[in-house]
């Protein structure tokens, strides 16, 4: 049931677009042997190749398993290629200690909202702590994981709430207008949240994070084993415009989910009854490591302040991917981090990311 207080306190909250000023990026440092079985060893690389990039254009703040990995984890970022050869912002990066079970802070992380006009000046921003119960308890512990709002909040002073439903933040993309896109198969999937309706769903989402329409996607990609996030499906780019990725393969297990997906989303209407503009992202060829399917994506971007960071694996459609991103985000620079190791985890760079909006950032 929803708390009436919060009902109250967030009559005038709204989650703000990807696109919408940042104070800072979290992402948690690789330490978790098991997400990347086998393959650990060029993971950390990857991760201060993401890092410079992202503190190329903002603030970025990494959680440590351990203190005593500081030095060595300052010193691999530091080393890292930054975008246009630049020297990595090292003054952007702060390095803090906060034990977790993985690095997926995308999902276990907070989800901020903030004060919808320009006169709540004053009114304090609020992170959401949402149940995080490990994608349907699919791993082993998340104990950890559960609690880093918390933790971040004695860190860096801001307020948190706790709406009590299971919710991960890979499985909602907004477009800072009160519109939000989700999917059936993975918010309706009895593993989180059994004893609740669409309906009551909806009304979650709707008190929590502002959205006044909630849009319905169905299945997610094939690997995808968080049921279906849709931040590897489709992601606004604009208030009224949203990317999806298409499979011209009909052979392919995506062809089929992803042109629902499209249908679905050329259907669709905002609150206003204006069709959304429909873009299309290929996607790369299918990818697999001992013979799993991963779930390789273009969709899974992250936009930072002045950029786009975007997955590429090593074959003739991240250029068209990247062509793609340049022109839906003109005045963006488009950075891409080699992602085919990273996704034998089951995620990219969208899933390992999570944004701390400014504080009136819309």
């Amino acid at each position: 049931m929803i708390d009436p207080a919060h009902r109250r306190l967030l009559a005038s909250y709204r989650m703000p677009a990807e696109w919408a000023p940042h104070l800072a990026t979290y992402l948690v440092w690789p330490h978790n042997l098991e997400t990347w079985p086998g393959k650990f060893e060029p993971i950390p690389a990857v991760f201060a190749q993401m890092a410079a990039a992202i503190a190329h254009f903002e603030p970025l703040r990494v959680l440590l398993n351990d203190a005593d990995q500081l030095d060595g984890v300052r010193a691999t970022i530091r080393n890292a290629p930054a975008p246009d050869g630049a020297t990595v912002r090292m003054d952007r990066i702060d390095l803090l200690a906060v034990p977790t079970n993985d690095s997926w802070i995308r999902d276990h992380g907070p989800t901020f909202v903030n004060p919808i006009t320009s006169s709540g000046a004053g009114t304090p921003q609020i992170a959401l702590d949402w149940r995080f119960n490990s994608w349907g308890e699919k791993y082993g512990a998340y104990d950890l994981d559960d609690v880093v709002p918390r933790r971040l909040a004695e860190r860096y002073r801001f307020e948190v709430i706790e709406p009590g439903i299971v919710l991960e933040g890979g499985s909602i993309d907004v477009n800072g207008a009160g519109t939000l896109l989700t999917t059936e198969s993975c918010l309706l999937n009895r593993n989180r949240n059994p004893s609740l309706t669409r309906g009551e769903i909806e009304e979650y989402l709707r008190v929590y994070l502002g959205a006044a329409q909630v849009l319905w996607l169905g299945e997610g990609i094939a690997g995808d084993d968080t049921d279906g996030h849709v931040d590897d499906l489709a992601r606004f780019v604009a208030a009224g415009t949203i990317v999806t990725v298409v499979e011209d393969d009909p052979a392919d297990a995506n062809y089929g989910p992803l042109q629902d997906n499209l249908k679905r989303l050329r259907a669709m209407r905002d609150p206003a009854g204006r069709q959304f503009t429909i873009e299309t992202l290929p996607m790369p060829p299918a990818v697999y490591h001992d013979n799993t399917r991963l779930p390789a994506s273009y969709a899974n971007f992250y936009i930072v302040n002045g950029g786009v960071i975007m997955p590429s694996f090593g074959c003739a459609a991240d250029s068209q991917a990247q062509g793609i991103l340049v022109r839906l985000f003109p005045g963006r620079r488009v950075v891409m981090i080699p992602s085919t190791d990273l996704v034998w985890g089951l995620g990219a760079i969208h899933c390992l990311t999570q944004q701390h909006p400014a504080v009136h950032a819309g």
